[in-house]
């Protein structure tokens, strides 16, 4: 069906112009490499696509260039303008160093820092606007006019979608055996349209699958709409995919030639990264994790065995700083930790026997992954607790074990308050924490090494305050707070002794004195 860009192009015609594009001038021919452990885990062979490794470590160089390879002489001259959360206006830039011509780059205040910067290494102008794609690309079009500028559009373009197929050529060239389904994300839906053309038109018994953030899924909301639907709204943590409206050609595209979506969220993408370091030691951004989540969560679904994927790591401009979120949600995505909030009686022995019994969990011991709590009633503790377990949907069933022996447990594995505030926020004063001392330990990171400490403690100390985490170290630091008379000063410098776990007393810190001591 005709669209403003012009009738409507089969996938023989895409096909055409995917095997006469222009990319080859700046991308390379990235690797498909089979991801071993992730494979062997899901019964099925898994290969991962490396753009990761092109050298804007994206695949938009690709679709970027094969546009301004198009250009005439005098478009060039006056320059090319885009809007783009960071890879497609890395591509942009470069590809235009490379031709020798001016580019604006207009990216959403929320894009991460390193893509800011490498934009400006290529040459790039940036100009920062609005809080997604869709608003920073409103800014373009009107600098577009202002400037005279030659818009390059990140995915509604026959060229832009043309050069991103490519990826696609070299995957079935890579891969001459079985191959049952590829697994693309999606933002805008250039790659996936760029994709899905090459292989319905070469290979159509191969399936398209189509991958979404649940927070950021305009495309598959438009597909189920029938018409493209604009999102009030999409989530930022998969920035590369937060587009609020997908493009005319991509929308029928997709309508017409990928065989299924799916959508995934925040935690599973995290694993999906972990996943990816595991098998190839590289990091790659959320976007690019999407595919690789989405083959985890399609395997589970169809209790498929034997089969061959491919996904599509499409990028891998991570900021570091994001890294300490990912490994947080990484076993929670990938169900490794369970997380509770147990009520235990506020009574002699009760911590120790608590911890007996995560000791004797059925499938063998736990390792406590997280084990934060503060005194607060005569009666009760509350303590938030995380265990690591050996397989998805299991929290259930250990939440079970711990009813029977009576101890009150809430499941908040999948309790967004509970994993991104509640877990930092157990603490604070406490009337009942009188004589509390406080002490900084190092554990070794071993099963034992708690109960070993609540054996050696004099039964009439108490713990106030427990705070401790799973860093991934041989060795946890924790914070304990125990009730200690001043007539028991001796005893509790033998018991400190005897324990022979390195420490360092904080009662007399003044950031304990402002937001801890009662």
């Amino acid at each position: 069906m005709p669209t403003s860009l012009g009738p409507a192009l089969t996938p023989s015609d895409y096909l055409k112009k995917i095997l006469t594009a222009r990319v080859y001038d700046v991308a390379i021919e990235s690797a498909l490499e089979p991801a071993r452990t992730l494979s062997e885990r899901l019964g099925n062979n898994v290969l991962l696509k490396r753009e990761d490794q092109q050298p804007v470590f994206s695949f938009k160089l690709r679709g970027a260039y094969n546009k301004m390879a198009h250009l005439s002489a005098e478009q060039l001259a006056r320059g090319v303008i885009c809007a783009s959360a960071g890879n497609h206006a890395q591509g942009v830039a470069l590809g235009a160093r490379k031709l020798g011509a001016r580019a604006v780059i207009v990216m959403p205040v929320t894009t991460p820092q390193l893509k800011i910067d490498a934009v400006r290494g290529f040459g790039g102008e940036v100009h920062l606007h609005g809080d997604s794609y869709s608003d920073a690309y409103q800014h373009a079009l009107a600098l577009q006019e202002r400037e005279g500028l030659t818009f390059v559009h990140p995915f509604d373009d026959p060229e832009v979608i043309a050069g991103q197929g490519t990826i696609a050529m070299e995957i079935l060239r890579q891969h001459q055996g079985r191959l049952d389904a590829v697994f693309v994300a999606i933002g805008g839906g250039g790659l996936i349209s760029g994709v899905a053309n090459y292989i319905k038109a070469v290979r159509p018994d191969i399936r398209v699958i189509g991958v979404q953030m649940n927070d950021s899924d305009a495309m598959m909301q438009s597909v189920a709409a029938h018409e493209r639907v604009t999102l009030a709204d999409v989530g930022l943590f998969s920035d590369g995919t937060a587009v609020k409206l997908v493009g005319e050609e991509t929308f029928r595209i997709a309508r017409d030639l990928v065989d299924e979506f799916i959508t995934v969220d925040t935690d599973a993408v995290c694993a999906g990264i972990k996943d990816v370091f595991i098998d190839t030691r590289s990091i790659v951004e959320p976007a690019g994790a999407l595919a690789v989540a989405a083959i985890k969560q399609y395997v589970e679904k169809h209790g498929a065995r034997g089969e061959t994927y491919a996904a599509v790591l499409c990028g891998a401009n991570m900021n570091f700083d994001r890294l300490r979120f990912v490994a947080e949600r990484a076993e929670v995505g990938e169900e490794r930790e369970a997380l509770f909030a147990i009520t235990i009686p506020e009574e002699r022995g009760s911590f120790r026997r608590f911890c007996e019994l995560v000791g004797q969990l059925p499938g063998g011991p736990r390792n406590v992954t997280e084990f934060n709590y503060r005194i607060s009633d005569a009666q009760q503790a509350h303590v938030f607790v995380g265990l690591t377990t050996q397989r998805r949907g299991e929290s259930a069933s250990i939440a079970e074990v711990f009813h029977s022996h009576g101890f009150g447990a809430l499941d908040l594995t999948h309790d967004e308050l509970a994993k991104e505030h509640v877990r930092y926020m157990v603490g604070g004063r406490s009337g009942l924490a009188h004589d509390e001392r406080l002490l900084r330990f190092v554990f070794p990171e071993r099963p034992g090494a708690l109960l070993k400490f609540l054996s050696l403690m004099k039964p009439d100390w108490n713990i106030s305050l427990f705070h401790y985490r799973n860093q991934g170290a041989d060795y946890g630091r924790i914070l304990v707070g125990l009730q200690v008379p001043a007539a028991d000063g001796a005893l509790f410098q033998d018991f400190l002794q005897t324990l022979g776990y390195p420490f360092i007393e904080e009662t007399t810190n003044p950031a304990y004195g402002l937001f801890l001591r009662s």
